[in-house]
């Protein structure tokens, strides 16, 4: 797997002095978890980034839960955690992939090449008794130049253009009774995005919460043409990261992310939402 690192490769590469780790925990029912387990502990020249307010700008009218931070002040962040276009950045979270998966995801969206998702996350760093401390590391600042991959996203006018094109796959990562209207514990509108096919992003996912080899993949995306364009949403931007992440380890090569997801869309008065007839 190209872009996922298994945490014994990671384990040995941490001495290097072009690592930089990324702690990514974080919980959405307790915006404090993160930094919280980040100072209890974590893996060692790690630097802690929050969700809220690095991987994130403050929400607006449209742009949904969690906006994109803007990617200028984004490439700055990265260069003050001592982060430049040869650095190798491994990014973790508790082992649910999804805070870490969004890293990775803007860490490729301003340009930078060498981004990974530590498989398993720190839940497995600390399973194989690898070292962890409480230190903070002194970081020596450096210059990210930022260069946007825009082809790595979609917008809600391009959504709603295409959302009936039999040659694009809309895809909803959401559990399947968000998808279906039938419960929705966050957004005021329950439903999906017409046109979208679930594929709830846990399923990315094995038993042992580590992401499935490229052929359990293509498996799970079979009913997704792989020569069609593939946009990915889920309610804010954040687990839709995971499906993204899964499609190109499967070999998808036309993917895009819908970064407002759900919560963007129906931020529009006018635009439509379905509900599966149960």
């Amino acid at each position: 797997m190209k872009n996922i690192i298994d945490v014994n490769i990671a384990n040995k590469l941490r001495l290097n002095k072009n690592v930089v780790f990324l702690d990514c925990r974080f919980q959405l029912s307790d915006p404090g978890y993160g930094y919280n387990e980040y100072q209890k502990g974590h893996i060692p020249l790690s630097r802690y980034v929050d969700l809220n307010k690095d991987l994130s700008s403050s929400v607006q009218k449209h742009g949904g839960r969690h906006p994109f931070p803007d990617l200028n002040d984004f490439g700055h962040l990265l260069g003050e955690l001592g982060i430049d276009q040869d650095s190798i950045v491994i990014c973790y979270d508790d082992g649910t992939l999804d805070n870490a998966a969004r890293c990775w995801f803007l860490c490729n969206l301003v340009g930078h090449n060498f981004t990974f998702v530590l498989n398993g996350g720190y839940k497995k760093w600390v399973e194989n008794d690898f070292e962890v401390t409480t230190e903070t590391v002194e970081v020596l600042p450096k210059k990210f130049k930022v260069k946007n991959q825009e082809d790595m996203i979609s917008s809600m006018e391009e959504v709603k253009r295409n959302s009936k094109n039999e040659e694009f796959n809309l895809i909803d990562s959401r559990e399947s009774i968000r998808y279906n209207g039938e419960f929705e514990p966050i957004d005021r509108v329950a439903g999906h995005i017409p046109g979208a096919k679930n594929s709830f992003w846990k399923d990315v996912l094995n038993e042992s919460g580590e992401f499935r080899t490229t052929e359990e993949l293509l498996n799970l995306f079979k009913p997704f043409k792989a020569h069609n364009e593939t946009v990915v949403y889920c309610g804010s931007g954040v687990t839709g990261c995971v499906n993204y992440l899964g499609l190109i380890e499967a070999g998808y090569s036309n993917v895009k992310l819908y970064p407002g997801s759900f919560s963007d869309w129906i931020s529009y008065e006018e635009n439509i939402v379905e509900k599966k007839n149960l």
